[in-house]
């Protein structure tokens, strides 16, 4: 069995879960797989690693520095040995197939941008994590989820990750290694 590395950036949390998720899977068909955030993977032990997965979540049109950081400094080694990229974000769960549409094309511009070409890529939703957000953003995140006739009680967070897609993903992956 393979030695799979799953390397995130996040900035409320969601991306870690879906990585922890994403590990947990991997496990379960017999491969050892460890997780890690995008800026504290050590370069030097990257070579110890068969396979790659990595993720980061879409704010205002962009990924994390750290996981474009990591997948530039990384490109060589991630096109040389099986790999796949996750993406997270609220667009992803709209009900507008425009909004969904945008998410592909960011994926492909990230891709391109870093010259990468993973084997499998992935677009899952996030969670509206209000109890996290300052007021502003929070005010700004109601607005947006009333546009699209979601979930507005910033009293409490709301999850829309499709676990199930997410396994899919998983056993898709890990299965062809």
């Amino acid at each position: 069995m393979a030695r799979v590395l799953v390397v995130y950036a996040t900035t409320e949390g969601q991306t870690a879960k879906i990585a922890e998720h994403i590990a947990d899977a991997g496990r379960a068909a017999g491969h050892e797989v460890l997780v890690r955030r995008a800026d504290d993977v050590e370069d030097a032990e990257l070579s110890g690693f068969e396979a790659f997965v990595v993720g980061a979540s879409l704010h205002a049109g962009r990924y994390q520095r750290e996981a474009r950081t990591f997948v530039e400094r990384n490109v060589e080694l991630l096109g040389a040995r099986p790999s796949a990229f996750f993406s997270v974000s609220l667009a992803a769960a709209s009900r507008n197939a425009d909004e969904r549409e945008d998410v592909e094309r960011l994926i492909a511009r990230f891709l391109e941008d870093t010259h990468w070409t993973p084997k499998l890529t992935g677009s899952f939703a996030g969670a509206l994590k209000y109890t996290r957000y300052g007021w502003l953003k929070r005010a700004l995140m109601r607005r947006i989820a009333r546009k699209e006739g979601g979930d507005v009680d910033s009293s409490r967070d709301f999850e829309y990750t499709d676990w199930a897609q997410v396994t899919r993903f998983s056993e898709r992956f890990f299965g062809a290694l």
